[in-house]
């Protein structure tokens, strides 16, 4: 028998409550459905060194356009918070930006090589020696006394100019982190811990040292190839200026030397084998033991169908047998799909 309403308000309250109740209904089926769709999508967490940061954000993107089932959320921090992250297992993965140390390698650090860059010295646009520096370039010994013992602490100093006394502002990097690493190992026999004194300011992370640099006309300090050039137009970004390294120490930048204009030419250069390494260098990626599941088909991914995404995302891709070695470290030597 049909429910009989007494009045219109009764009809209307009636149908208020069988709208409602059917809402619900909806809703918790939509619950239901993206909970079980999420249970189903694969997350990796990554994390490190802001030297790999720009490179994968761009194999990211790519790789979810093929495998939108695949959550990965990346975050910086600094090559030291990626190896801790990775052999703590608080990320799949760690973005590693210098040699992986023999005590690491005992805690189960597995890693692997994914492509090149370098971290280069760094001024102001504006210093007033600038075009001196740009003629002259500045040798692997000045670097150390401007960064180490603090023996050359004027800008005159370093150009043979007397009567300029500006003093040169040192920034280095306060966090634990492969650029720090990688700069201090070019200027000798040296540690990220020799690269702090008196003499020096500590900058937290990349773009932080980048604006220290920007912002001090007679700052100078050093940052990773991608937090030197403008990712969109591959010039320096305004305010910086490369500081160019007199190779063969003759006091004179020589053409062979100069190849500092654009991100594409720092490229170039550390392809032709002519600048150092250190602090040119391999960035790793490492995890706890193996690589395993959904992390492991994103690294198989990055160094085979990923290396082409390399060079646009201002790096230097792994040559073909040094991307079979690491295919082979992790099981898989054809270089084919996982």
């Amino acid at each position: 028998m049909r429910p009989r309403y007494d009045s219109w308000t009764d009809r209307v309250r009636a149908m208020k409550w069988k709208i409602m109740a059917l809402s619900l209904i909806l809703l918790l089926i939509v619950f239901i459905v993206n909970n079980e769709l999420s249970e189903r999508r694969e997350v990796i967490k990554i994390s490190g060194a802001y030297a790999l940061y720009p490179m994968m954000t761009i194999w990211i993107e790519e790789y979810q356009k093929v495998n939108p089932d695949v959550i990965i959320d990346v975050s910086g921090g600094g090559a030291g918070k990626g190896m801790v992250d990775a052999l703590t297992r608080m990320s799949d993965i760690g973005m590693v930006s210098r040699d992986i140390y023999p005590v690491e390698v005992e805690q189960g650090a597995f890693y692997v090589g994914v492509c090149k860059d370098a971290v280069i010295p760094t001024i102001n646009s504006r210093n007033p020696v600038i075009d001196q520096l740009r003629e002259r370039g500045v040798t692997r010994a000045e670097f150390e006394d401007i960064f180490i013992t603090g023996r050359i602490n004027t800008w005159g100093q370093l150009v043979g100019d007397p009567t300029n006394t500006n003093r040169i502002r040192v920034y280095t990097r306060a966090d634990s982190c492969g650029a720090a690493y990688s700069w201090a190992a070019y200027l000798g026999d040296y540690t990220q811990s020799d690269l702090t004194g008196e003499h020096t300011t500590g900058i937290n992370f990349d773009p932080g040292l980048a604006d220290a640099v920007i912002n001090d006309i007679h700052g100078i300090g050093y940052n990773n190839i991608n937090f030197v050039y403008d990712m969109r137009t591959g010039l320096p970004l305004d305010g910086l200026a490369v500081v160019p390294i007199d190779l063969d120490e003759n006091g004179i930048l020589d053409p062979w030397e100069d190849f500092y204009h654009t991100r594409e030419d720092i490229l170039e250069g550390i392809s032709a084998g002519h600048y150092p390494s250190p602090p040119a260098r391999e960035l790793y990626l490492v995890t706890r033991d193996e690589f395993s599941g959904p992390s492991r088909d994103f690294v198989i991914w990055i160094l085979t169908e990923g290396q082409m995404y390399v060079g646009q995302g201002g790096y230097v891709p792994l040559s073909g047998e040094t991307i079979e070695e690491e295919l082979s470290k992790m099981g898989h030597p054809t270089g084919g799909p996982s």
